[in-house]
């Protein structure tokens, strides 16, 4: 899932990119509403989740810009206005959903999940399961499993093992997972990938039979079946 946030309020931004990317959402963070407005229109996300009150550019300029270029993106507002009137006004020009700060996140995340429920066509749901030999994530639960274990993982590696049995089969660059993974747009010259993926090989890998888990010399990494 990839996300916009577009919230000028430095410390409620950082907060939310960090929690959906502990969900293992990939999040584009702005605090200006011409900037979004930008990443928006230039950009493929899930959903879109919009400040009401931005500098530059009002989130509901930014709405009524996107839904008249035909950009049917699902949008939740954010906003300390609450009465029914704000509501009303937030929808009508083109929101999905509508939620009145302060806010739990679990509330947020879940309102967001139903906004990805309603935008899937018919026949074409999110998948939920993915599966590489004995090796199965369920990215509802959060659960890993292999030969029925459970396999505990911390948020990163969870993103990261997800990232590599979504490209099951096909070799995956470090650029790719630094871009995917960690959300840098170049190589720092660190070793966190090496760190993790030894974790992870160690927890998927170590007591079976079988490895999953390749290293590519000289290409980056795959996950494939014995």
């Amino acid at each position: 899932m990839r996300v916009l946030v577009i919230e000028d309020d430095a410390q409620l931004g950082a907060y939310l990119t960090k929690a959906l990317g502990e969900t293992g959402a990939v999040v584009d963070h702005c605090a200006d509403g011409r900037e979004g407005l930008f990443l928006a229109a230039g950009n493929d996300y899930d959903v879109l989740v919009i400040d009401r009150m931005l500098p530059s550019l009002d989130g509901l300029g930014i709405l009524r810009t996107l839904r008249a270029a035909g950009d049917k993106t699902p949008v939740l507002i954010l906003s300390a206005l609450g009465e029914v009137d704000d509501r009303v006004d937030g929808l009508r020009a083109g929101g999905d959903d509508y939620l009145v700060k302060p806010f739990a996140f679990s509330e947020l995340h879940a309102r967001i999940e139903a906004l990805l429920r309603r935008a899937a066509p018919a026949g074409d749901l999110p998948e939920t399961r993915l599966k590489v030999a004995d090796l199965e994530m369920d990215l509802l639960t959060r659960a890993v499993t292999r030969e029925g274990k459970p396999v505990s993982l911390q948020p990163r590696e969870f993103r990261l093992l997800e990232y590599l049995m979504r490209h099951a089969g096909q070799v995956v660059t470090r650029t790719m997972l630094l871009e995917h993974v960690w959300d840098y747009n170049f190589d720092p010259q660190t070793n966190v990938i090496d760190v993790h993926i030894s974790r992870l090989r160690g927890k998927i890998d170590r007591d079976f039979a079988h490895p999953l888990l390749h290293t590519v010399r000289g290409a980056g990494y795959v996950i494939r079946e014995p």
